[in-house]
C-alpha cells in the first residue's frame, strides 16, 4: 500500500455518503427533486464504480498518466449522469 493511502478509502466513503444525502435533503426542501429508491441505488452504484476506478488509476498509473486517467473517469461519470438525468445524447 502506498504512503497516505490509508485515508483515501474512508474519505471516498464519506464523500459518497454526503453526495447521496444531497438529493435526499433537496427532496425534503423542494418538490423539484423527486428521486425514488432506484435512483439512489443507481447513483450509489455510479459512485462506487467511480471510486473503484479512481482507486485502480491511483494504483496502476504513475506520472502524467494518473491525472489524465482520473480526469477521463470523471468525464465518463459526468456523461453517464447527464444521460441518465436528461437524455442529452439521444
Amino acid at each position: 500500500m502506498t504512503r497516505g493511502a490509508n485515508w483515501r478509502r474512508p474519505m471516498w466513503g464519506a464523500g459518497a455518503a454526503l453526495l447521496l444525502l444531497l438529493p435526499l435533503a433537496a427532496m425534503a426542501v423542494t418538490e423539484q427533486v423527486n428521486w425514488g429508491a432506484g435512483d439512489f441505488v443507481t447513483f450509489a452504484a455510479m459512485l462506487g464504480a467511480l471510486g473503484l476506478g479512481v482507486e485502480a488509476a491511483m494504483r496502476l498509473t504513475r506520472g502524467p498518466l494518473r491525472p489524465a486517467a482520473i480526469l477521463l473517469l470523471g468525464v465518463a461519470f459526468a456523461l453517464v449522469w447527464v444521460e441518465l438525468a436528461v437524455g442529452i445524447l439521444h
